[in-house]
């Protein structure tokens, strides 16, 4: 009984072996249906993507099967799949200058069709991947559906002696007029790229810069989101509130100005990162962010230089002054706030959902200076009016009323 158990158990494992190997499929036990033998292949790391390949150093030919999977017949219309090649070897801007072969997958037809495309150097353009001719001579150029999967076959001709590549793949959406629109802008298609030894396989994924983006990301935010975002409404409470109490004079004046002066020299951290990051984000601007990012940029500055031409309190000019600082000021903090929430929706739309964290507690920390300031503002009220109440009456009809009193007694 036991025995018979022991080998129910044993056929059970080795089953579930099978099963869970089947569905764990590779490269290297692909067969392909046009009976095509490759000497090398490579599980690509994203995009559920496989690349094989067959590489003759002295003729330069290199024979590819790009395969690219969850392409079932209602997921697989209207989209379109490319691999390339970039000829400078940048692997942190792959797809500038990117030389790709492009298959069609349309609803109403069977085969998908191709096409070679050189991509321009415009990445404002949506319609990038327009036909034309590629650096790379190109024969057996094909495309076939297997499965789920659309695959591209193809023999390039590169240059002699090279002995390594970087290569990108992507997918995307079709108009309706079958051309080619923007793959997703997320981590999982800005990542389709990587270095390829075609001798050893051996690679250098994106994995290095896209590491190297998000920390700079990171960077970024944190530095404009403390500045701007904290630090300079921070400073305006300050100088709001606390100038009104007369013990406070002139230690307001100060800490208003250490914290905007801070706010500033941390901020410009902050937008140079921006300006390093967006030179880094090769393919990637967020137009509204950018350009709101310069305007604080300017006012901010303006502030900064406006300290130097601030008259005394007792010239004639000093009231316009203030309404200039005042307006400067407060403009840089709200067009600082929203745009401190439109690098949270540029993430979002990046990256996913994992710096959701971040934004609810920066609304946190904004809800609680909010609350804040309308308390102090309450309050900064009842003492002003207090105080002028106290200050209404003559100082010579209480100074009477007194003198009587003290007669009477």
């Amino acid at each position: 009984m036991i025995i018979k158990l022991k080998l129910i158990v044993l056929c059970i494992s080795v089953m579930t072996t099978l099963v869970f190997t089947s569905f764990a499929q590779t490269c290297s036990n692909y067969s392909f249906s046009t009976n095509n033998v490759f000497t090398n292949c490579r599980d690509l790391p994203h995009q559920n993507s496989f690349l094989h390949w067959t590489y003759d150093q002295g003729t330069g030919k290199l024979a590819i099967a790009f395969r690219h999977g969850g392409m079932s017949t209602s997921s697989s219309s209207n989209r379109w799949v490319a691999w390339g090649i970039n000829p400078k070897r940048n692997l942190n801007s792959a797809m500038l200058g990117a030389q790709a072969l492009v298959a069609i997958s349309q609803s109403n037809t069977g085969t998908p069709s191709v096409y070679t495309s050189s991509i321009s150097n415009d990445y404002n353009d949506p319609n990038q991947l327009q036909q034309g001719t590629i650096a790379y001579n190109v024969t057996g150029f094909s495309a076939t559906r297997q499965n789920d999967e659309i695959i591209i076959f193809a023999t390039l001709t590169l240059p002699s002696g090279t002995t390594s590549l970087v290569h990108l793949w992507q997918e995307g959406p079709l108009s309706s007029a079958s051309t080619p629109q923007r793959h997703p802008q997320d981590n999982e298609h800005f990542d389709s790229k990587e270095a390829l030894d075609l001798l050893s396989g051996h690679t250098q994924a994106a994995s290095t810069s896209g590491n190297s983006l998000r920390r700079k990301r990171n960077v970024h935010g944190v530095l404009n989101a403390v500045s701007w975002g904290i630090m300079l409404p921070i400073g305006a409470i300050i100088s709001r509130y606390l100038k009104v109490f007369k013990s406070a004079d002139p230690a307001w004046f100060y800490l208003h100005v250490i914290c905007q002066t801070s706010a500033y020299v941390v901020g410009v951290g902050g937008w140079g990162y921006g300006l390093k990051l967006g030179s880094d984000s090769v393919g990637v601007e967020y137009s509204t962010h950018r350009t709101l990012g310069i305007i604080i940029f300017c006012l901010g500055t303006l502030q900064v230089f406006a300290l130097f031409l601030r008259p005394n309190k007792e010239h004639k000019y000093r009231v316009y002054w203030n309404v200039y600082h005042h307006l400067v000021g407060y403009a840089t903090i709200v067009i600082s706030v929203v745009n401190i929430f439109e690098g949270f929706d540029a993430l979002e739309e990046s990256v996913g959902d994992r710096y959701d964290d971040w934004k609810k507690s920066y609304i946190s920390i904004i809800a609680a200076l909010g609350g804040i300031a309308v308390l102090l503002e309450v309050y900064t009220w009842i003492v002003v009016f207090k105080r002028r109440s106290s200050e209404s009456v003559p100082r010579g009809e209480d100074d009477e009323g007194h003198a009587s009193k003290t007669q009477q007694v």
